[in-house]
């Protein structure tokens, strides 16, 4: 099979990890027998010093004529402390999930033996946690407009908006999903305050009669907030819009023990991109320190939902597994023992991907 990547290291550490999960990608590719193109590109805050632009022209072609994207992060303390800059590394990020259509971000959340104890919640409420958030990406706050401040700095507006349109896809996306699993589907707004959450419900309850195998909860965005961390494990398949996702998917991949386990895939009407979720966390660029298994598993979700490649994902999986039994783990999720490097990491799962 003929694989075409686009791939975007963008800021930060995204280089490091991306290199990983580069790496691993290409032992696949060659212990299955596929043929693999790929092409570097500029995003994020690297982008806009060499070209102005956080999403370069360029950089959208690539995406565009490419089967998948293996996208680091984006985001530098240059731009982070600056709150009179107009050209913001995150404009690319936001511009590409436009660009590409890219509606809906699938985050796995699923525990694993060896990162309970990191977990700041007790063993016996995380233990056995696997649910899929399914945020909406391309509408509600972050996009509406108008937008902007008044004159004179004293009072800023954003807008709220949602079309019918892009509640239903999201949700039917989301009940896809659950037939595939424990057939739960948990739909997260805030309608007893915001107009747009009341559409999201009323869309939402005439879907759910299409699909009467699977079972249907409504909740409030707090109380969502609340029983991830009261109870994770009654969740199958969460799918909300576009900023309560935001905040709910980084709550819970705390649960986990390690925001660098965790991978995405942004699913797109052109490209879909599959990205770690943890940022470009400046602080350790360099150092080859960063945990590069988020991405790596990310190329994982790439081989599974891109290509249809189940077998291959999940021989990526099994090498993240084997690499975390063997305690093959980097500073911030090492239980005591050696903390390896970033490269010393990427060069086992490679290595033990080679040997299977």
């Amino acid at each position: 099979m003929k694989l075409n990547i686009a791939v975007l290291p963008g800021d930060g550490i995204g280089p490091e990890i991306v290199e990983q999960a580069l790496n691993a990608t290409k032992a696949i590719c060659t212990k299955y027998g596929h043929e693999l193109h790929y092409e570097h590109a500029l995003v994020g805050a690297c982008a806009i010093d060499e070209t102005g632009n956080p999403y370069p022209d360029s950089t959208h072609e690539l995406c565009m004529r490419s089967d998948a994207v293996l996208f680091g992060a984006i985001g530098s303390p240059k731009y982070d402390n600056n709150p009179a800059s107009t050209v913001r590394p995150e404009q690319g990020l936001l511009a590409m999930r436009k660009k590409l259509g890219l509606y809906a971000n699938i985050r796995p959340v699923t525990t694993f033996p060896s990162l309970i104890h990191k977990s700041p919640l007790r063993a016996d409420l995380v233990a056995g946690a696997d649910f899929m958030c399914i945020r909406e990406l391309t509408g509600g706050l972050y996009f509406g407009r108008p937008q902007g401040r008044s004159e004179d700095g004293n009072v800023a507006y954003d807008t709220c908006v949602y079309s019918r349109e892009e509640i239903e896809r999201i949700v039917r996306l989301a009940y896809t999903y659950a037939q595939k699993r424990k057939k739960k589907v948990s739909v997260v707004d805030k309608a007893n305050i915001l107009a747009t959450s009341r559409l999201w419900r009323q869309v939402a309850q005439e879907i759910a009669k299409e699909y009467p195998d699977v079972e249907t909860e409504y909740m409030f965005v707090d109380n969502a907030a609340m029983r991830i961390i009261q109870w994770p494990t009654s969740f199958d398949v969460l799918v909300t819009e576009n900023m309560f996702g935001d905040i709910l998917t980084d709550e819970a991949s705390v649960i986990t023990g390690s925001l660098g386990m965790l991978p995405s895939a942004s699913i797109g009407i052109h490209t879909s991109v599959f990205e770690p979720i943890h940022g470009s966390y400046p602080q350790a660029a360099g150092k080859n320190i960063a945990n590069p298994l988020a991405t790596i598993l990310s190329a994982a979700l790439m081989f599974e939902y891109a290509f249809g490649l189940m077998e291959e994902g999940k021989l990526i999986r099994d090498a993240v597994a084997a690499s975390m039994d063997a305690g093959v783990v980097t500073e911030d999720i090492a239980q005591g023992g050696k903390a390896y490097s970033t490269s010393e990491v990427g060069k086992w799962i490679t290595e033990y991907i080679v040997k299977k």
